[in-house]
């Protein structure tokens, strides 16, 4: 448990600073502090709304979209229920973008990627050229792979298609696996009064659920290009 904090040290512990708090405070997203004389006092709910922000910050949401979200979530809600929150959510936020050199670029590929080869991850939106010869790489754990199927002697419009064609289904999947996700596990929870023991096991579930799901996706994939090219060879 998170003892009584200062707003300054609950700032340190946020990794926010102390006007951003309070930026936070004036929007509503965190209720307000226990008063001792005229400090204000911050306990673990305090902390735990700061983290689910930044955790939907790193999601890509603006500060509208956030507040909106922290809506349907009682101010009074237990330290608990946050760290829940946070965890149906961290094990789906996206990669960070880094900004590497060439040797960095290089190193982190496992090759040496020539212009070319960057000009073609370019077109494919993996990297962007950034001023002193600096990459952004958009995903770095897809580098690898990605760099690979750059070099392949192949128009460089088909792999353009192919890519937009996997960004766009499995977008459509991930959208359908989530509504399933919350439509009968997440809101059978809330139904049901959010009880303690429940939480725990979604806890336990969210942890194992994101390598599963990729496991599993993968294989269907893999199935479903077996019969692809099984129903294009004649009979």
């Amino acid at each position: 448990m998170t003892p009584e904090l200062t707003v300054d040290e609950l700032a340190a512990r946020a990794g926010v600073s102390v006007r951003t708090v309070r930026f936070y405070a004036g929007r509503g997203l965190l209720p307000p502090p226990r008063l001792r004389g005229r400090t204000g006092l911050y306990g673990p709910e305090h902390l735990g709304r700061l983290e689910l922000v930044r955790e939907l910050q790193t999601l890509g949401l603006t500060l509208a979209s956030i507040e909106k979200h922290l809506e349907r979530i009682p101010l009074d809600a237990s330290p608990e229920d946050l760290a829940l929150q946070r965890a149906l959510l961290s094990p789906w936020a996206p990669d960070q973008p880094e900004d590497l050199d060439r040797h960095e670029l290089d190193k982190r590929a496992g090759r040496h990627l020539d212009d070319d080869t960057l000009d073609r991850l370019a077109a494919l939106g993996v990297v962007e050229r950034l001023p002193s010869d600096r990459i952004r790489v958009a995903s770095p754990p897809l580098l690898g792979v990605t760099a690979e199927l750059a070099e392949l002697p192949m128009p460089l419009e088909t792999l353009v298609a192919a890519h937009e064609a996997m960004e766009r289904h499995t977008a459509a999947l991930a959208d359908d696996l989530q509504r399933v996700f919350q439509d009968t596990v997440v809101r059978r929870y809330r139904e049901q009064g959010r009880p303690a023991e429940e939480r725990e096991r979604l806890l336990e579930m969210t942890t194992r659920l994101k390598p599963l799901t990729v496991q599993a996706v993968v294989t269907s994939f893999q199935r479903a290009v077996d019969r692809a090219i099984r129903r294009s060879v004649p009979d």
